[in-house]
């Protein structure tokens, strides 16, 4: 039989009388329960003696490297009053003292609290609010004010405690450590499992009308409490990062910034600060731009660029390119340098030092004009186009063009050759510089160096180093290219932060963002390491819209070297003094 239209609509129009019908049922039978069957309900909960509870395991704590406490769970109580529960006569006498006391403890009239009080007890208020988010002692505290001190039974003291993450040490590195109300962002969000621990059982019994006691019983599961994280932050040079970042943002006004502080040999994290801007002009720490911005990175890329060319054996360190005037048309397109007379004929070691988009772009177009695909190749050989899957969420996805894909075009080459064009995060930016530190090995920035267990029940989880790439180019490259990070402090766009007290190597960068639109602003940058002869710590430091000065030098350069600086004076034992003065050269700062 042929289904028709007719069909359908009479089908329809069965079933949704069927379904009527039903819902008429089950809303009878819920009413029927309710008025008809209720009480029996209730008295069989009543009868119940027995019951499974859970017990809540203690949340683990996170700690710096050094043992210091980032984040731990604390109690805080909320005390509400049952202001019927307190005898005629023992609230006469002695409500005026306990009044006076809460007066003085939170800094209010005690007339305040009478009238609370009193007004709560005419209209038998079983629940009255007298504090919130009070710590431990502050509850003790209370517990011993006239009244109260009788407990709940006839002072009507009722305390509702719940536990909360802090951090006892404020804003620092707050971001990266995480939060426990969002289970997402840092340290607490990737380690969520192991910190919460497992839930634990036990078997109670009721005393009385809404009350149980635990019963001992040989079934009872004891809860399995959170392990503790064991970060790779160190507290001191946490504290050096943010304030000298902070520093020099209020100086610049800057939207934001991060500064990030790497273990050469380990990829260990020992300080990461992000700072953003609020509109009342102060700074704390609202989002992880270290690992989640992806931006042009701008001249600090000139680096990997120079590499690549030199790894491929297209030119050496000698090669000699002409910068000459400060600008260099290509494809109906201006390249220029912040220098706008150039600075003539000079080495691609020197290109480097100086920052010269011009020589840097002739280098790299009129080597790999006619094969792009091989210098992006090396780009990707040295690790610049992979993710670091950090277990910290959020992490900015790198972008390297491929010649074969849409975003490619005539310009691509001469203008990702310094920067544009590609995107990194400040942390992918700063593992490719500590891997030219570390002697070609790129590995992963760690944040974590171990789990274990509370109070060192059962053994701990320790986080071994992880390599990315064994290496990253060849040795040769990487000693050239160390030099000219160097001699870029010494003699290039960096001299205003060279000391002769301790030997700095890295390459500022300055970037346009939304040069496009109406509304552009600069990206200043700093990437590096010390010291340079035998290096221990790889740094970057990124600043987002600065008002006052906007180039990497001024903006960023400082906030590395006072890093660096102080660094120095806690651990000068680390450190090679290189005396060596070489002539410096007055330079306009990279573009």
């Amino acid at each position: 039989m042929a289904i028709t239209h007719d069909n359908i609509i009479k089908k329809t129009g069965y079933l949704t009388v069927i379904l009527a019908l039903l819902l008429v049922v089950i809303a009878g039978r819920i009413v029927y329960i309710q008025l008809k069957e209720g009480k029996k309900y209730r008295n069989i909960s009543e009868s119940i003696t027995e019951k499974i509870d859970t017990i809540a395991p203690n949340k683990g704590n996170v700690y710096t490297a050094d043992g210091s406490l980032l984040a731990t769970s604390m109690y805080r109580y909320e005390i509400r009053m049952d202001v019927m529960t307190v005898k005629k006569d023992v609230f006469d006498k002695n409500l005026k003292a306990l009044c006076k006391k809460l007066g003085r403890y939170f800094g209010k009239p005690a007339s305040y609290y009478e009238k609370k009080i009193r007004t709560a007890r005419r209209k038998k208020n079983r629940y009255l609010l007298i504090a919130k988010n009070l710590s431990y002692p502050e509850y003790q505290t209370l517990k011993s004010f006239p009244i109260f001190n009788l407990g709940p039974y006839k002072g009507g003291f009722i305390s509702l405690p719940k536990t909360v993450r802090e951090h006892p040490l404020g804003e620092i590195a707050s971001r990266t450590i995480g939060y426990d109300y969002d289970a997402r962002p840092g340290i607490e969000g990737a380690f969520a499992q192991e910190l919460k621990g497992k839930y634990g059982v036990r078997l109670k019994q009721k005393i009385a009308k809404g009350q149980w006691k635990p019963i001992s019983d040989n079934n009872e599961v004891e809860p399995e409490d959170g392990k503790d994280i064991i970060t790779t932050l160190d507290l001191n040079m946490q504290d050096i990062a943010h304030a000298a970042l902070l520093e020099q943002l209020v100086k610049h006004e800057a939207k934001h910034g991060t500064a990030i502080l790497m273990e050469v040999a380990t990829g260990e994290i020992k300080a990461i600060a992000n700072l953003g801007r609020t509109k009342k002009g102060t700074y704390y720490e609202d989002r992880n731009y270290a690992i989640y911005e992806s931006h042009e990175p701008g001249s600090t890329f000139k680096v990997a660029s120079i590499m690549a060319a030199l790894e491929d054996k297209v030119i050496d360190t000698s090669t000699i390119v002409d910068t000459h005037p400060g600008a260099w048309r290509i494809h109906n397109r201006r390249v220029t340098d912040s220098n706008h007379r150039g600075y003539g004929e000079i080495s691609a070691a020197r290109v480097v030092e100086v920052s010269s988009n011009v020589g840097t772009a002739k280098l790299i177009y009129n080597n790999y004009k006619d094969n792009p695909q091989q210098f992006i190749d090396r780009l990707k050989k040295m690790g610049l186009d992979a993710p670091l899957n950090v277990p910290i969420k959020g992490e900015g996805k790198p972008f390297i063009p491929d010649p074969e894909s849409k975003h490619w075009s005539k310009v691509t080459l001469p203008w990702m050759s310094f920067g544009y064009g590609v995107q990194l995060t400040p942390l992918q930016t700063l593992t490719f510089y500590n891997a030219i530190a570390n002697k070609g090995k790129m590995v992963r920035p760690k944040f974590v160096k171990e789990v274990s267990y509370q109070n060192n029940k059962k053994g701990a989880i320790v986080y071994p180093t992880e390599v990315i790439n064994e290496q990253i180019a060849s040795p040769e490259t990487i000693s050239k290219m160390v030099e000219i990070l160097k001699n870029t402090v010494k003699r290039g766009t960096a001299t205003n932060i060279y000391s002769p007290h301790y030997s700095l190597a890295g390459k500022t960068g300055t970037c346009q963002a939304l040069y496009w639109t109406d509304h552009m602003y600069y990206i200043a940058s700093f990437a590096g390491f010390f010291p340079s002869e035998n290096p221990k710590y790889s740094c970057i430091v990124v600043i987002h819209a600065p008002k006052n000065g906007y180039y990497g030098n001024i903006v960023a350069g400082p906030v590395f070297a006072k890093i660096a600086h102080k660094i120095y004076a806690a651990t000068p034992e680390i450190w090679t003094v290189n005396t060596s003065d070489e002539p410096f050269e007055e330079l306009d700062a990279d573009y």
